[in-house]
């Protein structure tokens, strides 16, 4: 009896989230088709499309790459090589472009999928050496994938066809892989998610403490510098494997400076809803470099701060890393918000005890109206300038780091409180 209710109940948590895969595909579809000119305006936005990821730059390298021009001349294109051949398999453009929709609408149902393995794993509340005392307090995997599903920033990043879709398809592969035991998977993707964005391989250390912890019995190291050693050099092999077939693509070594080196020093200048771009345009030349050294290092600090800090649950460290990267990278999008909101649903056992909660909804619903207002002001209006912008850009940085702060002193206040369980529901003050 007990099984025959276990199949059914199966059953129906398939049908379920067939339905829910199948609902996302259709609006996706619909939106591409009845809409003819929403993909192109998404992909004209700033807060959508950035200079490394942009389907128009994307398909101006394409131009190139199918004419047998290298796709590095110009300076427009910084993408990785590997795009080009994927979508050179495609049919043109221009004349089919349903099969390019379909591709972005498969690639955002397998993120759902990966983050409703993550979810159901319940490695949130509960890892390898920390078992929280709200654990039971938690959504599952088909209200996690369906709240990243049908996020409107989800949604516009698709439409959009932002090439940052297959790094957060990679990033949440790689974290699924981790939790599942295969540790070589979540390294392999985890190269891919480097390959294609650079910035994901400061994910690195939280995933390899994720994958040794999650090691199935039967595989398990014991030593974890043996373990970590062993899990960088696949990282390290993986990406030398990728750079030798990028080579093989383009010809030459152009690619490098002209994907990852564009990152490194921010060369395009282009608006975005990150923090760099207005700073480094008044910026003096003379130091620029130093500036440069120093907006790296602040975002890459918190890498080893969190990770040695939050040790015993590396997935939390992972997700706080993906907000930090959302404020703080050279060229961030909502992409980059959608990965990072898709997770905060995994802690709802700590949702009782954030205290900001509202003032962040209002803070990113605010921004999110009123930035397209503002640069419609300064671009097309001529009745605003830069500051207009740049100074909405700087609210929505706020709303992200409360939040990330936020969920930071939850996690860690639901420690101390396994820690002593007597201070449970009681205040706490800063002396």
């Amino acid at each position: 009896m007990n099984g025959g209710k276990a199949i059914v109940g199966r059953t129906s948590t398939r049908t379920a989230v067939l339905n829910l895969y199948l609902g996302a595909a259709v609006l996706r579809l619909a939106l591409f088709t009845l809409f003819r000119g929403l993909p192109d305006l998404l992909t004209g936005r700033v807060e959508i499309s950035t200079p490394v990821t942009s389907f128009k730059r994307l398909q101006e390298g394409l131009f190139l790459y199918n004419h047998n021009v290298s796709p590095y001349d110009g300076g427009v294109y910084h993408q990785a090589p590997l795009f080009l051949p994927l979508f050179s398999l495609l049919p043109d453009f221009s004349t089919l472009p349903v099969f390019t929709y379909l591709l972005y609408i498969a690639i955002d149902l397998l993120s759902a999928n990966a983050l409703l393995k993550i979810a159901d794993a319940g490695e949130a509340g509960s890892s390898a050496l920390f078992t929280s005392l709200r654990r039971d307090k938690r959504w599952s995997g088909l209200v996690v994938a369906a709240v990243f599903l049908f996020n409107p920033f989800t949604i516009a990043t698709c439409i959009g066809r932002s090439t940052s879709v297959f790094t957060t398809c990679a990033i949440l592969h790689a974290v699924a892989k981790a939790i599942a035991g295969a540790p070589f998977s979540a390294m392999v993707a985890l190269s891919f998610a480097a390959y294609l964005s650079m910035y994901p391989l400061l994910l690195l250390p939280p995933l390899v403490l994720l994958s040794f912890d999650r090691q199935l019995p039967a595989r398990a190291t014991k030593s974890l510098a043996q373990f970590a050693t062993s899990h960088v050099a696949i990282v390290g092999g993986v990406l030398a494997a990728l750079f030798g077939m990028s080579y093989l693509i383009t010809g030459s070594w152009e690619f490098l400076p002209s994907t990852y080196g564009v990152q490194l020093t921010l060369s395009d200048l282009a608006p975005n809803v990150g923090l760099w771009w207005y700073f480094f345009v008044e910026m003096f030349d003379s130091f620029r470099s130093f500036f440069l050294a120093v907006f790296w290092m602040h975002l890459s600090c918190y890498v080893g701060a969190l990770t040695l800090r939050i040790r015993r649950q590396p997935l939390v460290v992972i997700t706080l890393l993906m907000g930090i990267f959302n404020i703080f990278k050279p060229y961030p999008s909502i992409s980059d918000s959608s990965l990072f909101l898709a997770m905060i649903p995994l802690y709802r056992h700590v949702f009782p005890l954030m205290r900001y909660t509202f003032l962040v909804a209002a803070i990113i619903m605010y921004t999110t109206f009123l930035g397209p207002a503002f640069y419609h002001l300064w671009i097309y209006a001529g009745s605003g300038n830069a500051n207009f912008f740049y100074a909405i850009t700087l609210v929505w940085g706020l709303g992200l780091s409360l939040l990330v702060c936020d969920l930071t002193f939850a996690v860690l206040r639901d420690e101390w409180e396994v820690e002593r369980p007597e201070m449970v529901g009681k205040d706490i003050r800063q002396i």
